[in-house]
């Protein structure tokens, strides 16, 4: 993979703008986004729209727009074709694999498949996965790390980084004792229902201490750290363009290539086969990354999801980290002040996390505070068990008490590119209203 990052056409340039109340907030550091002018009508006026939803998907980036607008009048038909269209269009999806590549950190003898999305790229890992293979992941995954398995041995949600290092070690080592054949350890990189940072690097570690393999879910981490594959000696990742400002439906599975070429293709069809015969059956397939992107592929959704890698590398992450970090602060100190409120948390308080907070309100159901969020304020947030119900509702039942019965769900706030403090205080404003009288 290239260590160098193609140059960004986009200048993330700084700008200020009037906020509905009349206070004036400078713009978030980072690339650009839409959607930070859409104006919805309330009982309380016409707000700007304050996206709180962004671990679900994240707006699009103009980053994104621009490529595919450029993009749009030569889009043809990539790989086999001589015409000038389908060439441009070819050397993009190739360059867009190769900046995905460096973006995460990727190893030169690494892969990049593209894929639709991270529950595409893992349930595509699952399949690779050799049938002698043992898989071991935790209960605390999104369910795209936790259903594709094939009769995973399944960890219990640790209460600690360092237990979820030490719970890994202990079932990895006593597994090798009586398999000789692959191993895998699936785990996420950061939570998607409380942001929560999971220790990689040290379960990569023991991982390679008995000579197995780890794949990362990515999807939430991506967004907003650095990730870098060869130094946290990650075999596997996967995300999806969705969460990373390119919503144009592509993901990536990138790693090794053993397991890839060993494997039957995901999907059966062109572009995968090499040669086909006469017979049925009679069919040579070629090599990876080839062999598993049959079909037309995502032309677009590859090269929206490079140009958003290249804007996030040439802007300032400690910028945006410690935006990220005053957002998630004030959120949480302003949920600490709503009566009945309760934040889910899987290590702590004091664990490092992305721009994730998780809450459930006493005596509201969730699925009502985040209506009354959209209707009175202007506000989307996420109601549910987020996909990852078994997580989801054990965290419900550590934050009640007899005193303070949550619902069977919970609201999840999430923040990025383009969020604001003012959106965080109209979030809060909120809950306290609809709290007021309990």
């Amino acid at each position: 993979m290239s260590t160098q990052s193609p140059p960004n056409p986009i200048a993330a340039t700084r700008t200020r703008r009037l906020q509905p109340e009349g206070q004036v907030e400078e713009r978030p550091p980072g690339p650009r986004v839409l959607g930070g002018d859409v104006v919805v009508d309330t009982p309380r006026g016409l707000l700007t729209y304050a996206n709180l939803d962004y671990a679900a998907s994240a707006p699009c980036a103009v980053a994104a727009q621009e490529a595919v607008n450029e993009i749009l009048p030569y889009y043809a038909s990539v790989h086999r074709g001589a015409g000038a269209l389908s060439q441009k269009c070819t050397r993009g999806f190739e360059h867009a694999r190769q900046t995905l590549g460096w973006f995460i950190g990727a190893r030169p003898e690494d892969l990049v498949v593209f894929t639709r999305s991270t529950t595409d790229s893992l349930n595509l890992l699952a399949h690779l996965v050799p049938a002698d293979a043992k898989v071991v992941t935790f209960a605390g995954e999104h369910h795209a790390n936790l259903l594709p398995w094939r009769d995973p041995i399944r960890l219990p949600v640790p209460a600690t980084p360092a237990e979820a290092v030490a719970s890994a070690e202990a079932a990895l080592t006593d597994l090798r004792r009586t398999h000789t054949g692959p191993i895998l350890l699936a785990v996420t990189g950061a939570s998607n229902v409380t942001g929560e940072v999971w220790p990689v690097a040290e379960l990569a570690r023991v991982a390679r201490s008995v000579d197995a393999r780890i794949a990362l879910d990515a999807a939430q981490l991506a967004p907003h750290r650095r990730v870098d594959m060869a130094e946290l000696d990650v075999d596997y990742l996967a995300l999806s363009g969705h969460k990373l400002y390119a919503p144009f439906g592509a993901g990536i599975l990138a790693g090794r290539s053993d397991w890839m070429d060993a494997a039957t293709p995901y999907l059966a069809g062109g572009g995968a086969s090499a040669l086909v015969g006469d017979a049925a059956g009679d069919v040579s397939w070629h090599p990876s990354p080839s062999r598993h992107e049959a079909g037309s592929p995502n032309v677009i959704g590859a090269i929206a999801m490079a140009a958003v890698c290249t804007a996030l590398d040439d802007a300032d992450w400690d910028a945006m980290a410690a935006h990220e970090h005053r957002l998630v602060a004030t959120l949480r100190e302003g949920l600490a002040t709503v009566p009945g409120a309760r934040e889910l948390s899987i290590f702590g308080t004091d664990a490092d996390r992305v721009g994730i907070v998780t809450f459930a309100v006493a005596g509201h159901d969730s699925s009502d505070v985040s209506a009354f969020l959209a209707k009175r304020y202007g506000i989307g947030v996420r109601d549910g068990l987020f996909c990852s119900h078994p997580l989801t509702r054990g965290l419900l039942r550590e934050a009640g008490s007899a005193e303070c019965t949550l619902p069977p769900t919970a609201v999840r706030a999430s923040v990025g590119l383009g969020s604001k403090i003012e959106h965080i205080d109209r979030l809060v404003d909120g809950l306290r209203e609809l709290t007021s009288g309990d």
